[in-house]
């Protein structure tokens, strides 16, 4: 996927008449996808924008002893209190 394949054009058009208070990105988590919502933030950054990313880490039923060490350290650094 390519900066044209993105269709970012409409995007920019919707932010910049302060239609949107916060783009949430959901891309892939791999090298590709970091790529990409670096690119889409940096592309919204002039607008202000709040520009966040769903969160990663361990999926639901899944088990801790096949999760590698990528996906622990995203799953510490997402983690959330328990009140």
């Amino acid at each position: 996927v390519g900066p044209d394949d993105l269709k970012i054009k409409p995007l920019l058009g919707r932010v910049a008449r302060g239609d949107v208070n916060e783009i949430i990105l959901a891309t892939n988590p791999s090298m590709e996808g970091d790529a990409t919502a670096l690119y889409l933030r940096q592309q919204l950054q002039q607008f202000g924008v709040h520009v966040t990313r769903l969160a990663r880490g361990l999926p639901a039923g899944g088990d801790l002893e096949y999760a590698d060490q990528n996906t622990l350290l995203r799953a510490l650094s997402g983690r959330q209190e328990m009140n």
